[in-house]
């Protein structure tokens, strides 16, 4: 079952706390963009989490910037859940969220290196492709930009 806006959950809090520690300690500094907790509370953003019964299995946001564009945001897998299909099926509920609200592109910023791998490669399963730097990002070496026409 997906449910928006579950804040306060501890093994939403411990999740969102593992995925920060994550992206920190996979990428160089200053070149991290995932939004906290008071960032996933944003009017422009929605934050969805999977649950299988009452434990949490994945969780992610769609950000949106503008009437076309929409971000997917704070994507993660628990770590039970690992290549279970629950990180595929968080990302066709923001893709059909995304459509559903009008939005034309559905966008991603992410890192380069095996910590990202894995993520890039679901994306791309699901016909996300490289793109530009859009909404206020810059291109380096290290960070990647995905995007899909909805």
């Amino acid at each position: 079952m997906i449910r928006e806006g579950v804040f306060d959950d501890p093994q939403v809090i411990d999740l969102l706390t593992l995925h920060a520690a994550g992206m920190l300690a996979s990428s160089p500094a200053g070149k991290c963009h995932f939004l906290d907790l008071g960032g996933l509370k944003a009017d422009n953003v929605a934050f969805y989490t999977l649950w299988d019964g009452g434990t949490l299995a994945a969780m992610g946001a769609l950000k949106v910037h503008d009437a076309t564009l929409g971000e997917i945001k704070s994507m993660r897998t628990a770590t039970d859940n690992k290549n279970s299909g629950r990180g595929r099926t968080m990302l066709a509920h923001i893709i059909e969220e995304a459509r559903g609200r009008g939005l034309t592109r559905l966008a991603l910023e992410t890192g380069s290196g095996p910590a990202f791998e894995p993520a890039i490669a679901m994306y791309a399963r699901h016909g996300f492709t490289p793109c530009d730097a859009f909404a206020g990002y810059r291109e380096t070496a290290f960070n990647r930009f995905m995007a899909i026409d909805l």
